[in-house]
């Protein structure tokens, strides 16, 4: 099997194809005795840059690693978790997407509805699967399994991988933004947990829509952003080579996520998740196990409040940075309108200024 390899990765390449070599008895001169010490020596070479490498990831390295043909994605995930999992297709109003697996199956014995955004093994694969870019159908798919779900009282488990939604003619003729909406919103409206792992890409509204959850996880070396760093650069600086400063502007490494509380929980991967993929199974079991355990004991109205306080606080730290430096105290209040009232006089003479320049624009642009 031909392994692939990313930019940064050039000296461990060299490394592992000595090592080969060597490890085959058979070469030019015929049979030869395999040098057991060399390849020892060449194997903790190779372990050495690799944790040197992946220890200091810069963030468009991360995006390389989160997109890397061979991490684990949606179906190996479902294949290993889950047992007796029956796949449910269509929307019941347009077609099936490939793009999405979902279906119920048991997780520990019991009962889970699992939706995964798949991105295919091979091309032929990709293409079918449109490379994990989901369709209006797809969302709804979701949705309506989602509801069932609820109705009667089984967890949501999602996976999410995808550079985004599909942006395609067809896809805005048959609605994707409301479709994006809705998932969103049935997500939120859930009375059972959802609980979802992003494990390699998550791309704009294509992957919220399935993990606005109660508990948000993120592999180590997957990224999750508001637009990939391509589409950054064109936009902001015009200039699509500039990606690697884009992808550090928009803080979409897990550390980043976690620190802003866009995340619940960093996965530890081993290295690299494409590397060893049995262990990341162990791990991202351990963690589903332990989050479903958490709300067990909750009744459905506190899993609906445990969720929609997460997404009402996403943010508020910092909302009002710029009437008080008692940021904690201003994060707990409820009324803005009392915050502006508070704060009025300290900052009424910037507030008067500002007022005027608006009115003095809008008369020059009135005429």
């Amino acid at each position: 099997m031909v392994k692939n390899y990313l930019e940064f990765e050039h000296d461990i390449k060299v490394l592992e194809e000595e090592l080969e070599k060597l490890k085959d008895p058979f070469n030019e001169e015929g049979i030869s005795e395999v040098d057991t010490k060399k390849i020892s020596d060449i194997q903790s070479e190779i372990n050495s840059k690799l944790l040197a490498s992946y220890t200091n990831l810069n963030e468009w390295q991360k995006t390389q690693v989160a997109r890397h043909e061979e991490r684990p994605k949606a179906k190996f995930f479902i294949e290993n978790l889950f047992t007796n999992f029956i796949t449910l297709s269509g929307d019941r109003r347009f077609a099936e997407d490939s793009a999405i697996i979902a279906g119920f199956g048991l997780f520990e014995g019991k009962s889970v509805l699992v939706i995964g955004q798949e991105k295919g093994e091979d091309l032929d694969n990709r293409i079918k699967r449109n490379f994990a870019m989901v369709r209006p159908e797809g969302y709804r798919k979701a949705i309506r399994l989602m509801k069932l779900a609820d109705k009667f009282n089984i967890p949501v488990i999602s996976f999410i991988d995808t550079p985004g939604a599909y942006p395609g003619v067809g896809s805005e003729k048959r609605g994707i933004a409301e479709a994006i909406a809705s998932s969103i919103e049935c997500c939120l409206s859930l009375r059972v947990p959802i609980i979802s792992c992003i494990t390699g890409e998550g791309g704009s509204g294509g992957a919220i829509a399935l993990a606005s959850a109660n508990k948000v996880l993120m592999l180590e070396n997957a990224i999750y952003s508001v637009i990939s760093p391509e589409g950054a650069a064109e936009i902001i600086f015009k200039d699509p080579a500039k990606k690697e400063q884009a992808a550090k502007s928009l803080k979409l490494t897990s550390k980043e996520l976690l620190r802003l509380g866009i995340i619940d929980e960093i996965v530890q991967e081993p290295i690299a998740a494409h590397r060893n993929k049995e262990q990341v199974i162990s791990s991202v079991k351990e963690t589903l196990i332990r989050h479903l355990k958490e709300f067990k004991n909750y009744t459905r109205e506190e899993i609906y409040e445990q969720r929609r306080k997460k997404f009402l606080n996403l943010g508020r730290q910092k909302s009002f940075a710029l009437f008080s430096n008692n940021e904690d105290n201003l994060a707990g209040e409820d009324n803005f309108f009392a915050l502006i009232k508070q704060n009025y006089f300290k900052y009424k003479n910037r507030i008067i200024i500002t007022f005027l320049l608006f009115l003095i624009l809008s008369v020059f642009l009135i005429k």
